[in-house]
């Protein structure tokens, strides 16, 4: 699935959240939960899809990762909880 997306992974329910874009939510999403890239998502151990965003650009989903990341926590919790209350991870929804 290559389309440009913002995403946030989780560590578990309210726990840490990362934010990132992608060309290809798929394959990322991949690498985040069998840890093959060395950073924060193994560090803090987020490997649950909470949330995500489809872009037409990636110019697009750059502006609202940075639009995300600049926002309050509160603010990335209600995006999580309008999209997801359950904390589920949504990528079953990717394949």
């Amino acid at each position: 699935m290559k389309q440009p997306a913002v995403y946030m992974m989780a560590s578990g329910r309210n726990g840490t959240i990362y934010i990132g874009v992608t060309s290809n939510l798929v394959r990322r999403h991949y690498e985040h939960t069998h840890r093959l890239v060395p950073g924060f998502t193994k560090k803090y151990d987020c490997h649950v899809l909470v949330w995500y965003e489809m872009h037409e650009t990636m110019e697009s989903a750059i502006l609202r990762e940075k639009q995300i990341k600049g926002g309050s926590r509160k603010k990335k919790l209600a995006l999580i909880e309008g999209l997801n209350p359950e904390w589920n991870d949504l990528s079953t929804e990717l394949f």
